[in-house]
């Protein structure tokens, strides 16, 4: 998945932010997947990757006896954070975090996230010490992704480090515009599927200690306010991200019932 050939040992900190709010799916968090809450799973794969540390970020009781259940961590915090960076940062001065520490940020509804993939992006940041974000993207196959807004796509630069992040197409070819988009060509340009580009975002990210510190003294930035992606606060501060372009994508997470269902029966079938 990686394609850098060596994945060094980073000793990173896996924080899991998990809530009971979800209006689509009740008690994301909690639902029972082969056996196990959903949250535990999640754990689980974390410990895999060989975070040295997995605590579960939660403002919910329920949550955190669950956790606990399971022989993992549990830091509660406050319930009403703006955003999930927001409880990483109150979550890392609760556990005591030095500074120079890598975080890692898995989503409470990603059962499959592959641990490879993890602890990759960790040592991605790790070999990266100008940047105080990294995460991850993969080359996106097919044009209506790319015109897809609930697509996140990211451009970056010669050294990997992202430029911008957004839900319109980018990077856009000059000579598709005339038109657009009524007559849009049938696939992607070939010039971009040979670059490898464009890139989906995932949204797996790994934090320096000192830049969650940092954050929720940050401005909300314009840029993310028009594209509700909140990484672009970090960019429009002048933080650097640097981004991991893995061979392809990660099991999907979980946000209703019927991927709920799937993952139960991959899990159920011995393929999750």
């Amino acid at each position: 998945m990686d394609r850098d050939p060596v994945v060094p040992d980073t000793g990173f900190v896996a924080l899991i932010p998990a809530r009971l709010g979800s209006t689509r799916l009740p008690d994301k968090p909690l639902a029972d997947l082969a056996g196990k809450p959903m949250v535990v799973r999640v754990a689980e794969r974390a410990r895999a990757a060989g975070a040295r540390r997995v605590a579960i970020a939660t403002d919910a009781p329920r949550i955190a006896e669950a956790a606990a259940a399971a022989g993992f961590e549990a830091v509660m915090t406050r319930a009403d954070h703006p955003s999930g960076t927001d409880r990483l940062a109150e979550a890392a001065q609760r556990l005591g975090l030095d500074d120079s520490e890598i975080v890692v940020n898995v989503q409470g509804d990603e059962p499959l996230i592959p641990p490879p993939l993890l602890r990759a992006v960790a040592a991605r940041l790790a070999a990266s010490p100008e940047c105080a974000i990294a995460t991850a993207a993969y080359p996106i196959d097919e044009l209506a992704d790319l015109l897809d807004p609930n697509v996140v796509k990211v451009v970056c630069d010669r050294a990997g480090h992202a430029m911008y992040f957004s839900r319109a197409p980018i990077p856009f070819e000059r000579d598709a515009l005339p038109g657009f988009p009524q007559r849009l060509p049938a696939r992607l340009p070939a010039g971009l599927r040979a670059a490898g580009l464009p890139l989906r975002h995932i949204g797996l990210y790994a934090y320096r200690v000192s830049f969650l510190a940092a954050f929720p003294t940050l401005a909300r930035a314009p840029l993310e306010a028009l594209e509700a992606l909140e990484q672009l606060r970090a960019l429009w501060h002048g933080h650097r991200i640097t981004v991991l372009v893995a061979d392809q994508a990660p099991p999907p997470g979980v946000d209703t019932a019927a991927d709920l269902a799937r993952v139960r029966a991959l899990l159920e079938d011995g393929r999750g």
